[in-house]
């Protein structure tokens, strides 16, 4: 199946139902499905082909989810962005990916730029902004969906093309893009939804950003099941997402742990929050505490813990009937995939052994875009001729019944709030300041999971720590910017001379 086909199935099986809750509006699947033929015969009119790569900068909206299947539609890949990444990111990747299209909020910082810093572009979508006379290549969302059919546009893709790119930091500081195809992606998602037992009476209410590739899904499965998904643009107020649950009946939960001790703050006993059928919880392990805290707060609910990573999408899930038992576990394989430990050898290692988590199955992406050295590192044969294994980066330890722990990443990337940080990427703003060498390491914090830290020597005139936060601010989405700076005479050096994390953790 296509990706596409999620919304365009269910729009032929339920046309009158609504499909998506957002920003004040409530869009019917015949609505969804029509904006987005709409907006696809738009993007081929203006040049988008076949295989391009299309690049939505945009906040949790309408525009961005008609936008993600206008450009499945088009034959096209999409690649969404949040938008709170700055604008030498932003180029960075528009040039990575050679994005033919661009959709944006309006003029932002250094938007006007791109044109000249970014040659495959054709057309940009301004979104929520007036038109930009004069300029061919700008047009705005609300102008292309009234001047173009709402006739589907021929289809052309397989399931072997790509969907979309998600990018994600590596250890190197640049992003690197996950190409995920419609088998990968539809794989995946009947998979999870499988095992959370969804059906089309669901109600998905989630704040997390859809450039997550785990609020991507929300969208996604809710869709492919003709269920309803109210999207918010953040946990930022947790009164509000409660006043949504309770108003819109919502049944799904999707959090991480920063989410979830937000929500936790609040008096739950002032909401109805009967209609919650299920929580699910990645990016970090919850503690069993916290675990306890959600058990009593929402008694009845049922809480998934689970684990994943962008080059498998979900990896293991715990069974909820199995979490009083295994508390800090993260559970099995899901559906029709597997998975086992190997130590560095490739020795596979058996109960009680500590080693790199190997995931086999459908849900296992096509590597790094363009990146052949980076993909053969992460993905490797498997036992079938031209297979894929995916090695995760992470190590585990398993048990006698088969179910997983993790207990700690094998490179030096950071999670903090449900975002993968890449020290070196904080470390590269860092020393763009005069005189200054750092290093960046993540500690543990009871709410984000971790949190940034940065090692700072200065060598010149003397910093503050507010200066050197406001730099990082300037340049950094803000689940990358350091929580704490602790300044040094000088960094501790490994004996070939590299800054020594290890010391300073």
């Amino acid at each position: 199946m296509l990706v596409q086909d999620f919304l365009t199935g269910s729009a032929a099986r339920f046309p009158e139902k609504v499909a998506l809750v957002c920003d004040g509006r409530r869009l019917t699947y015949a609505e969804l499905d029509a904006m987005s033929n709409r907006l696809a015969n738009a993007l081929i009119q203006g040049g988008v082909r076949r295989g391009d790569r299309v690049v939505l900068h945009l906040p949790n909206s309408v525009e961005a989810v008609v936008g993600i299947f206008a450009t499945l539609k088009a034959g096209a890949v999409f690649v969404i962005l949040n938008p709170s990444v700055k604008a030498e990111k932003l180029a960075y990747i528009l040039n990575d990916c050679r994005a033919r299209a661009l959709f944006r909020q309006g003029r932002r910082p250094g938007s006007d730029a791109l044109g000249e810093t970014v040659p495959s572009l054709v057309l940009e979508i301004l979104c929520g902004a007036a038109e930009e006379p004069g300029d061919s290549g700008r047009r705005r969302f609300e102008t292309l969906l009234a001047e173009a059919s709402a006739q589907a546009p021929a289809g052309h893709a397989i399931d072997l093309d790509l969907a979309c790119l998600v990018y994600t930091s590596g250890s190197t500081g640049e992003p690197k893009g996950v190409m995920c195809d419609h088998s990968n992606v539809d794989f995946a998602s009947t998979a999870i939804m499988t095992y959370l037992e969804n059906r089309p009476d669901d109600i998905l209410l989630s704040a997390l950003p859809l450039s997550f590739d785990y609020g991507l899904y929300q969208l996604l499965m809710a869709f492919k099941m003709g269920g309803t998904l109210v999207l918010e643009r953040s946990f930022l107020y947790p009164a509000v997402i409660l006043q949504q649950i309770q108003a819109e009946r919502a049944t799904g939960l999707p959090g991480v742990p920063t989410s979830f001790a937000l929500l936790l703050q609040n008096d739950l006993r002032a909401y109805d929050l009967s209609s919650l059928r299920y929580l699910t919880n990645t990016a970090a392990a919850l503690p069993p505490s916290r675990i306890l805290e959600l058990q009593a707060a929402f008694p009845g609910v049922v809480i998934y813990s689970m684990y994943g990573l962008t080059e498998t999408k979900r990896a293991l899930y715990l069974p909820p009937d199995q979490l009083a038992r295994r508390p800090g576990s993260v559970g099995i394989p899901i559906p029709g995939t597997e998975a086992w430990l190997e130590d560095e050898a490739g020795r596979r290692l058996g109960p009680g052994e500590t080693g790199e988590l190997v995931v086999r199955g459908r849900h296992v992406m096509r590597g790094y875009w363009e990146a052949p050295e980076a993909t053969a590192r992460r993905f490797r044969p498997g036992p079938i001729p031209g297979e894929r294994l995916c090695y995760s980066g992470d190590l585990f330890r398993q048990d006698e019944e088969g179910y997983f722990t993790f207990v700690s990443r094998m490179d030096d990337i950071i999670k903090s709030r449900g975002e993968k940080v890449a020290p070196k990427e904080v470390e590269n703003v860092l020393h763009m300041l005069p005189g200054v060498t750092a290093v960046v390491v993540g500690v543990p914090d009871p709410t984000a999971g971790e949190v940034v830290k940065a090692f700072v020597a200065v060598h010149g005139a003397p910093l503050t720590e507010a200066q050197v936060i406001a730099h990082c601010r300037a340049h950094l989405e803000d689940f990358m910017v350091p929580k704490y700076v602790e300044f040094r005479t000088e960094l501790p050096m490994t004996s070939s001379g590299k800054i020594s994390r290890l010391g300073l953790r």
